[in-house]
């Protein structure tokens, strides 16, 4: 049976990509150690993987990525929120799976992988028979439903880590000077927080202004209440300098966890 590989270094990466055959589906897991959603998928990943049989030619491999560790392999694949997978053949993503759905993630791993070793059958990508719906089905549901839908995972996003930011870019290359000015702050504090990179998905970006009644970015939340953008960040250190510590590294939530 199958088993994950924890990636740890750039290299190592490398290695793996470079030695699987063309056929092999990659199995790519990105995670963070602060996202207890991450820990229940890890549980998912590992029973799912233990059904796919290691032989030859290998039919799969299964790799799991710290996001925050190697944000640089993060950010090539676009993860911008954990838990988030990946899957390639060829060195070609063919499809992304973004969320702890177990469902999900096992339709997608099911589709482009077979038990038995032997290669997908035809007309399985990226593009059919995928957990979401068509895209002309989208067009033509009831605003409504696109809405509540919208606002569920926008409710399921701000409570994906006690401290959640919603930015313009990533950590590790911010794209506004307050998006910048925020991780500063964060990680003076020494704050353990998860990030969604609001550039990537248009949906998030415009939906999460309506479902939290904040029209700029960054944001930041707080055990799934918003606290405000880097003006009101600001304020509240001022009043109080121990504002972040339940959340730093060694805090009280850390040390609760």
């Amino acid at each position: 049976m199958s088993t994950i590989t924890e990636i740890i270094t750039p290299s190592q990466w490398d290695e793996v990509l470079g030695s699987l055959p063309p056929s092999t589906l990659l199995v790519v897991s990105f995670h963070a150690p602060w996202a207890a959603p991450c820990a229940q998928m890890s549980t998912v990943l590992s029973t799912l993987a233990s059904e796919y049989p290691v032989g030859e030619p290998l039919s799969t491999k299964w790799v799991s990525i710290n996001a925050e560790e190697l944000s640089d392999i993060s950010e090539a694949y676009d993860v911008t929120a954990v838990p988030f997978l990946v899957l390639i053949r060829n060195g070609q993503v063919v499809e992304t799976v973004s969320g702890s759905s177990a469902v999900k993630v096992r339709t997608a791993i099911e589709t482009h992988a077979q038990k038995d070793g032997s290669a997908p059958a035809a007309g399985l990508n990226g593009t059919e028979q995928t957990t979401a719906p068509a895209k002309e089905e989208i067009t033509n549901a009831d605003p409504e439903i696109q809405k509540d839908e919208l606002f569920k995972r926008l409710g399921d996003l701000v409570k994906a880590a006690p401290v959640m930011m919603f930015m313009k870019g990533t950590p590790s290359s911010p794209q506004c000077g307050f998006s910048r000015q925020m991780v500063a702050l964060l990680r003076e504090n020494s704050v353990k927080y998860g990030f969604f990179n609001i550039l990537a998905d248009d949906e998030v970006r415009q939906g999460l202004k309506e479902f939290a009644e904040w029209p700029t970015y960054p944001q930041l939340w707080i055990d799934g209440e918003l606290v405000g953008g880097l003006d009101i960040i600001k304020e509240e250190l001022g009043n109080n300098e121990d504002f972040f510590k339940p959340y730093s590294v060694g805090g009280t939530a850390d040390a609760a966890a």
